[in-house]
């Protein structure tokens, strides 16, 4: 099986109003590959650009789970397949507060993530990003 690439773009046409920087990089959301689901790490944005909760680590965490839930879906996916996540947070204060939308929204899956705490994000008003693996079982391919 190819890999399959979702929701494919170019970040020069991401980023329309930077002029310091021009990137000209053609990513996706997600591939997926056999029984593996790839996603690119889920912020506080919508897939249409549009930021959400500006600086507040659970209104952010909150859509990049409905993120992750969509593209995993999208993939042929769903949330009890994540094995692996890494969790980045602009302040280590913010922890619990995405944590605990985390644990709302994966509540009985048991998987493996990391936690990390880093300088900032593609865009200032981001405070949260998450990025996820999924593997889907054997039978349900």
């Amino acid at each position: 099986m190819p890999h399959v690439k979702i929701r494919e773009y170019n970040t020069a046409n991401t980023h329309p109003g930077e002029t310091k920087i021009k990137y000209n990089n053609d990513l996706c959301q997600a591939i997926r590959a056999g029984s593996h689901v790839f996603l690119r790490g889920q912020c506080g944005g919508t897939f249409d650009g549009a930021s959400v909760g500006a600086g507040d680590p659970a209104a952010q965490t909150a859509q990049a789970m409905q993120n992750i839930r969509q593209l995993l879906e999208e993939a042929g996916s769903k949330l009890a397949h994540i094995v692996k996540m890494t969790v980045y947070v602009t302040d280590w204060r913010y922890r619990e507060e995405v944590y605990r939308v985390i644990g709302e929204v994966l509540a009985g899956i048991h998987y493996c993530s990391t936690g990390i705490t880093v300088a900032g994000l593609a865009r200032p008003e981001f405070v949260v990003e998450i990025d996820a693996h999924a593997v889907i079982p054997d039978e349900e391919l």
